[in-house]
């Protein structure tokens, strides 16, 4: 989707790391925009930073469908049309599989998975009957396509995001007269605040693992090979372009292809794979 100016793009997770950093790409590149985060309070803090440029922030869960199409209502009325959605909001939490709770998988499937769920069904078909040309970004992570022993439940719903979004793209070919463009979004460690998504887990999944607090904090010093407005400047030249995969680190390229050869060659899962992807130990 080229010549951005002027277009809408609404953004969720905008209140904080990557969501802020592609919301500021954003504005910079002249669109207006509608500013999600379940932190109404942050997302205002963004909207603040985008130097006068038209836009709204909003209040939104995106792990309640309810909540996403009020937010899809919201953009619709404020600015006639959205031309760009970034599904971005997500968290995540740490612990081996079998020390994980109930909670602890409701929690990230909800907004990390369901949430780009809720985001396509409630903007998709607009985008659609629009006719007008439009693009999904769907936030994904390069553990969509690798694996790290300790965050099973974050790269379970990074695969899952990963596999949807393909589906999206594949569908969006068979749809007669699409024009709607489709990419996803796969950095590898960004320091984004990530360390932090407990603090807005709900009360409802307060069941935590024992080991979440030892397996989250070991990125809270860890040191990302790019920032988050070098992922977002990424992003935002992917969607132009309209390119699907967007892999913004060259350096876990080398884990994929150790995985894919893994699968093709029916070897056990290398080690070597999760070396390469930057998990802090």
């Amino acid at each position: 989707m080229k010549d951005l100016e002027g277009k809408v793009a609404v953004v969720t997770g905008a209140g904080s790391g990557l969501g802020r950093a592609i919301a500021l790409e954003c504005a910079r590149r002249g669109m207006r925009l509608a500013l999600a985060d379940i932190d109404l309070g942050a997302a205002e803090t963004t909207r603040a930073m985008l130097g006068g440029r038209d836009a709204v922030s909003i209040g939104c869960d995106v792990s309640r469908p309810d909540e996403v199409r009020r937010l899809a209502d919201a953009s619709y009325d404020r600015f006639g049309g959205v031309h760009l959605l970034v599904n971005n909001a997500g968290v995540g939490t740490g612990g081996r599989i079998w020390n994980t709770t109930p909670s602890d998988w409701a929690w990230v499937m909800g907004v990390n998975l369901m949430g780009v769920v809720h985001g396509i069904q409630s903007f998709v078909p607009r985008m659609l009957a629009s006719g007008e040309p439009s693009h999904v970004v769907n936030t994904a992570s390069a553990g969509g396509f690798t694996v790290g022993p300790g965050f099973s439940i974050y790269i379970a719903s990074k695969h899952a995001v990963v596999a949807l979004t393909e589906a999206l793209y594949q569908e969006m070919q068979l749809e007669e007269a699409s024009r709607v463009g489709v990419s996803v979004l796969c950095p590898a460690y960004v320091e984004t605040g990530f360390a932090q998504s407990e603090k807005t887990r709900p009360a409802e999944f307060c069941d935590a693992s024992s080991e979440t607090a030892d397996y989250m904090g070991r990125f809270e010093h860890a040191k990302g090979e790019f920032d988050a407005d070098f992922v977002a400047a990424a992003t935002l030249d992917a969607v132009e372009a309209d390119r699907f995969y967007i892999l913004t680190h060259d350096s876990v390229k080398p884990a994929i292809e150790v995985r894919m050869r893994d699968i093709l060659e029916s070897r056990n899962p290398s080690k070597d794979a999760v070396r390469r992807i930057g998990i802090p130990r």
